[in-house]
């Protein structure tokens, strides 16, 4: 017979309960409806400490309206999961996603330590997104296209832990590139994305902000060499050049030539790195 603790019990170890309960009293406070609102959706303490919500929590379903829809059709042994996202709908949002950040600082001091991927000194991070697919006929408040329903998910991962460090939830037709509008640049750190994130505004924004990023160069891009760097061809890097773009709107986005233009492969497939 197991007399130790379930991995549920392990990991509910790890949420700062007195930060929780100041929580609650601070949304409880900036609640506007609070005087028209039970008590007991603020008695959020055995709630999240009951197996049943922290699943439902860190799963797919942790969209409230998501949850109900999954389960209307399901066989009567499902229904009490219905009562579950009536509980969920009384509670304010903010009082996980207050939750939410002193863990994810905790989990990233815990791995500050470790070597970085790429052997460097600084913080590196990689924004990404991800589209849930959903069902138009169950999910019609997450229109995608005519036949389909979805939502995204972009996030900032940080390498060490793969912990997200920025969490944003959007339509499923929102471009990844406009997440760079509301993401914290913070200063040192380095950026590595995919050619969905290159706009001449917004990386010459990181730039300014004192951050670095590497991105793929798209293939009909349009620069000029400035000035070429002596490499070790050994290493596989095939050059490194400082380039300027030739249009008139991207010089005009992007007025600045310390670009480094790093090429690994003899194919168009190469990172642009400021």
């Amino acid at each position: 017979m197991n007399v130790g603790k379930t991995l549920f019990a392990q990991g509910m170890e790890f949420v700062p309960w007195k930060t929780f309960g100041r929580i609650i009293e601070r949304t409880r406070a900036m609640s506007v409806c609070a005087r028209s609102v039970a008590p007991t959706c603020f008695a959020s303490w055995p709630f999240l400490n009951s197996p049943g919500v922290s699943r439902c929590v860190v799963s797919k379903y942790v969209l409230k309206p998501a949850i109900p829809s999954c389960f209307t059709w399901a066989s009567p042994r499902c229904r009490p999961v219905s009562t579950l996202a009536d509980a969920l709908n009384l509670r304010d949002w903010r009082i996980f996603h207050a939750l939410a950040l002193p863990l994810i600082s905790h989990a990233r001091a815990r791995y500050a330590q470790d070597p970085s991927v790429l052997g460097l000194d600084a913080s590196v991070y990689a924004p990404d997104s991800t589209t849930i697919d959903l069902c138009l006929s169950l999910f019609d408040w997450a229109p995608f296209r005519s036949t389909k329903a979805a939502f995204k998910l972009h996030n900032l991962l940080d390498p060490r832990g793969a912990i997200p460090a920025f969490i944003h939830i959007s339509d499923g037709k929102l471009h990844d590139v406009n997440v760079l509008d509301i993401l914290l640049v913070e200063a040192g750190s380095f950026y590595i994305m995919d050619r969905g994130y290159l706009d001449f505004v917004r990386l010459y924004a990181i730039d300014q902000a004192g951050a670095f990023f590497v991105t793929r160069a798209k293939q009909n891009m349009n620069a000029r060499r400035v000035y070429s760097r002596p490499v070790d061809r050994a290493s596989g890097i095939l050059c490194d050049q400082r380039v300027m773009p030739n249009g008139f709107y991207s010089a005009e986005n992007y007025p600045d030539h310390r670009a480094a233009f790093a090429s690994t492969t003899p194919k168009p497939a190469r990172r642009w790195c400021f």
